[in-house]
């Protein structure tokens, strides 16, 4: 099983607010997920994101990839 951290698209139309949340990569986009590790708020200027540096680090040590702008967030939160 290919595990992926990712952003689920919440909010309403035109105005995005994410979750980064760690889901098999076979799921949908805003299908079910293993765990929820973070926000993210694009619509702040700057954006504003909040992650649990902890977890993230649990599933990159056991093996999870994370998307393009996941790794952006986590390298601006010095995880990666």
């Amino acid at each position: 099983m290919a595990v992926k951290i990712r952003l689920k698209r919440m909010g309403q139309k035109k105005a995005p607010f994410y979750r980064i949340v760690v889901s098999d990569s076979r799921t949908p986009r805003d299908g079910r997920f293993i765990e929820e590790i973070g926000t993210y708020d694009p619509t702040k200027n700057p954006s504003v994101f909040n992650v649990n540096e902890e977890a993230a680090k649990k599933w990159l040590a056991n093996g999870a990839k994370p998307t393009d702008t996941v790794g952006k967030i986590f390298k601006n939160a010095g995880i990666l």
